[in-house]
C-alpha cells in the first residue's frame, strides 16, 4: 500500500494502464496490481452490503467546497474548519481506500496509520490520522478520469492533465461513470463520518463548478485565491516533488512550467464563467494574504457569509489549532525576473483583477515564504 493508487480497482487500473502504458516501475505496478486483485472480492462484497444502507445524494445535506488553485491556502482553511468536528471531511484511510472503507479499512487501519508519513510531500505541514484530505486521490482509486493519473502516469502527461481537469475528449458515459463514482464515494464518506454535513477541499472542482452547482443545487462554496507570481514557484515544486515520488513512467518530457500557465488561466476562466451568477449567499471569496495574516477574522468571514452555524461555539478550537501551528516552518522559495515576466504575460488579467503586485526584488531576485500554503 507504498503507492495511493494500491487502492484502486481492477477497472480503473486497466482503462488507465491501457490509456496512458504499463509502469516502467515493474516492481511497484506488480504491487499494485496484486493490492487490488487481493481487496477485489472484499471490494465487491462492501458495496453491494452497503448499497441499500447509503443515503440518496439528495437526502444528504448540501456539502461547503473549498475552491482555489493549488497552493493557494485550501489546506489551510480546510484543517482550521475541520478543528470544528462539526463538519464530515475525508480522511486519510479513505483516500487510500475508498472502496474498503467499511471493511477492510478498519481492520488495517492501525497499520495504515503507522505507515503516513510525518508530513506532506510538497510542504511541512503535518499528516495525522485525522488530518482532512482533498478528495482527489479518491477518486483517482475509483475512476479512470483524474488529475492524479497525470501524476502516476506522466508518460500521457498532457492527455490525463486535461482529461482530469476538463474531461476534454471524454465521453458522455465516461463523465457520467465519475459522477458515478464521485456520488458514491460522498454517499459513502457521509455515513462513514457520523452523517454530518460534509466539508469538501478539493482544487480541481475549481474548474468545475457548474457541475457541482448542477449536482447539489443548495450547495455553497468558499473560493481562495492567492497572488499569482507566488503560485506559479511553489506549484514548481509542487509538481516536481509529487513527480519524484510517485511518477511510474518517466517524466522528463513535462514541461511544469507550461502546465502551470495553461491550466492556471484555464482553470480560473471557468471559474469566473460559472460563478458570475451565483447568490451572495452561496459563495464567498478569500485572499490568502487575509487568511494567513489574520485568519480567525477570515473564519468568521466565512460562516458570516454563508450562514453556517457553529463559528462562536467552535471558536475556542480554531484559536487553539492556530495556536499549535504558529511556529510551523514555511517553504521557501526565490524568484527570478524570468519567472515573473512569465507569470505576467500569461496570467495578467489575474494579477489584475485581484490587484497583486509583482514581489519585490532583491538584487535582481526576490524572496518570500510560501506559509501554509495548500
Amino acid at each position: 500500500m507504498a503507492h495511493p493508487l494500491s487502492g484502486a480497482n481492477l477497472g480503473t487500473l486497466f482503462t488507465v494502464m491501457g490509456r496512458s502504458g504499463l509502469p516502467s516501475e515493474v516492481g511497484a505496478g506488480a504491487l499494485i496490481g496484486l493490492a487490488a486483485l487481493a481487496r477485489w472480492p472484499f471490494s465487491v462484497a462492501e458495496k453491494m452490503v452497503l448499497e441499500t444502507k447509503l443515503p440518496a445524494l439528495e437526502d444528504m445535506p448540501a456539502p461547503v467546497f473549498i475552491l482555489g488553485h493549488w497552493r493557494s491556502g485550501t489546506t489551510h482553511l480546510y484543517n482550521i474548519m475541520c478543528e470544528s468536528r462539526a463538519w464530515g471531511f475525508v480522511p486519510p484511510v479513505a483516500t487510500g481506500l475508498p472502496w474498503d472503507l467499511f471493511g477492510l479499512a478498519k481492520a488495517f487501519q492501525p497499520l495504515l496509520e503507522s505507515a503516513l508519513p510525518e508530513h506532506r510531500y510538497i510542504d511541512n505541514i503535518p499528516v495525522r490520522p485525522d488530518s482532512p484530505q482533498e478528495d482527489e486521490i479518491a477518486i483517482a482509486n475509483m475512476s479512470e478520469v483524474s488529475f492524479y493519473h497525470a501524476i502516476y502516469f506522466p508518460r500521457a502527461f498532457a492527455e490525463n492533465i486535461t482529461r482530469g481537469l476538463f474531461f476534454d475528449g471524454c465521453s458522455t458515459a465516461e463523465i457520467r461513470s465519475w459522477r458515478r463514482q464521485f456520488a458514491y464515494f460522498l454517499r459513502k464518506l457521509y455515513l462513514h463520518q457520523g452523517e454530518k454535513p460534509l466539508l469538501i477541499k478539493n482544487p480541481v472542482y475549481t474548474g468545475r463548478f457548474a457541475m457541482l452547482r448542477e449536482i447539489f443545487p443548495e450547495a455553497k462554496f468558499i473560493h481562495i485565491h492567492r497572488n499569482p507570481y507566488d503560485i506559479f514557484v511553489s506549484m514548481q515544486n509542487f509538481y516536481e516533488k509529487l513527480l519524484a515520488e510517485f511518477a511510474l513512467q518517466s517524466y522528463d518530457h513535462v514541461d511544469i512550467d507550461e502546465t502551470i500557465l495553461t491550466v492556471y488561466d484555464r482553470m480560473m476562466r471557468a471559474y469566473e464563467r460559472d460563478a458570475a451568477d451565483v447568490p451572495a449567499d452561496r459563495l464567498v471569496e478569500l485572499r490568502y494574504d487575509d487568511l494567513d495574516a489574520r485568519p480567525m477574522e477570515a473564519v468568521e468571514k466565512v460562516y458570516s457569509a454563508l450562514s453556517l452555524p457553529g463559528f462562536d461555539e467552535a471558536r475556542g478550537v480554531f484559536e487553539s489549532y492556530l495556536a499549535s501551528v504558529k511556529s510551523f516552518k514555511k517553504n521557501r522559495f526565490d524568484y527570478s525576473h524570468e519567472a515573473a515576466a512569465k507569470v505576467e504575460a500569461r496570467l495578467g488579467r489575474f494579477i489584475e483583477k485581484w490587484g497583486y503586485e509583482r514581489p519585490g526584488s532583491r538584487q535582481g531576485e526576490g524572496a518570500r515564504h510560501e506559509g501554509n500554503a495548500a
